[in-house]
């Protein structure tokens, strides 16, 4: 269950604050959870199970629910898919619960988008696919009446849905994608993060033109720096032209393995430590339970969300004086379950105590054979290596903070 931030740990921030001061955006309710109003950043992710597969797709989406996946995406490439996700949600709401789910819908998909939205909680739209004009290879310019006549077919084709979406009080996310930036914006803005934002923001108009503004923006793409970039500049001209809607932040196409998740979070995290974005999505090529942790950790090491036990432990030199790795493993699974607790382990007294000083527990290396506990700055004991962290568990123990796995 979500609950609003202390209004007291977000407020009066100077310049030199280390807590992130976020930007402050208009709530958006996507069934039981919200986007953005100052609530925890959401976790997303997506099944790969074709929606057709009532069962499998079932089974996936608890899979990512029960590991702490908040909003679930599913591929709605027809209406015949869109009439599967009816049934699923049926499902989920008879033999698990009633997950809040968003339905991805491309080229062409008015009639698609039209039918998915009796079942879902939130549409994807993407505004370059929306309305799919197939490029014209001799075309070296759009006239002024050719964009407007674009655009007003665009508002045509798009009205129905807004209308629906609105009447049933649920959400669209208008997700922007840098590869298929539509024709005419390409030819008006290039290929560049301006393109992007303007694509976005001609679609705002026209939801807000239908009073419709339970909406959420993504500007995705595969490279880093001009992800950065259409974020940055789409939170100004939000800024400049009064609006407050929430972001959703994600790298497309990330890869897998160690370099899709760097290259996720030097993405997201650059953008949250500005304060942009309210719910992410870690794309990874592996399975999409993979994503989850990660999302989690970006937050964590953010300050933003605390979801675990946060390890400080140095990177080890030769003063330690026990074996580093191997305790930390020991300690970490002795305690991972204790969300909430920070627990230093320190292989020196040299730097120990000063860099786990807002830990709650220390394990610190003081002498040969021996290590000493701490809670908070005190120590409170030093005891033999082999009995650390059975001790460790039994300071917790005392001070009424341990509870069994």
């Amino acid at each position: 269950m979500q609950t609003l931030p202390n209004p007291a740990t977000s407020t009066s921030q100077s310049e030199f604050d280390t807590v992130i001061k976020r930007r402050k955006t208009r709530p958006v309710k996507v069934a039981d959870v919200t986007i953005g109003g100052g609530y925890p950043v959401v976790v997303q992710s997506m099944i790969n199970e074709d929606t057709m597969d009532i069962d499998g797709s079932v089974a996936a989406i608890r899979r990512l629910h029960e590991i702490g996946c908040e909003i679930v995406r599913v591929t709605v490439p027809s209406v015949g898919h869109a009439k599967a996700v009816g049934e699923i949600k049926q499902k989920l709401r008879e033999t698990y619960q009633d997950v809040p789910l968003v339905a991805d819908v491309h080229h062409n998909g008015m009639k698609i988008a039209l039918e998915v939205a009796k079942y879902v909680d939130k549409v994807r739209i993407n505004p370059g696919l929306y309305v799919f004009e197939k490029p014209r290879p001799d075309r070296s310019e759009f006239t002024q009446s050719e964009f407007d006549e674009i655009g007003d077919k665009i508002r045509e084709t798009l009205e129905p849905l807004v209308v629906s979406l609105r009447d049933q009080g649920k959400a669209m996310r208008i997700g922007v994608n840098h590869g298929s930036l539509a024709e005419r914006m390409l030819f008006t803005y290039g290929d560049t993060p301006e393109g992007m934002v303007e694509s976005a923001i001609e679609f705002l108009r026209i939801c807000e033109s239908l009073d419709f503004r339970n909406l959420v923006i993504s500007l995705k793409a595969s490279r880093v720096p001009v992800m950065i970039a259409a974020y940055r500049l789409m939170a100004k001209r939000m800024d400049e032209l009064g609006m407050d809607y929430p972001l959703h932040l994600g790298v497309t196409e990330a890869g897998d393995g160690e370099y899709g998740r760097i290259k996720s979070t030097a993405g997201i995290a650059t953008l949250l430590a500005d304060g942009i974005g309210d719910t992410i999505r870690v794309s990874l090529t592996e399975a999409p339970e993979k994503e989850i942790p990660v999302c989690y950790s970006i937050l964590q090491a953010l300050g933003l969300r605390k979801t675990m036990v946060e390890y400080v432990a140095c990177p080890s030199c030769g003063r330690t004086l026990f074996n580093l790795e191997e305790v930390l493993h020991k300690v970490r699974e002795a305690t991972k379950h204790l969300t909430g607790l920070d627990i230093a382990v320190m292989g020196c007294i040299v730097n120990g105590p000063g860099e786990m000083a807002d830990a709650d527990y220390g394990y610190v290396g003081k002498q040969p054979g021996f290590i000493s506990l701490y809670r908070g700055r005190e120590e409170i004991k030093k005891v033999p290596e082999t009995q650390g962290v059975e001790e460790l568990i039994n300071l917790i123990k005392a001070d009424g903070r341990w509870v069994d796995p």
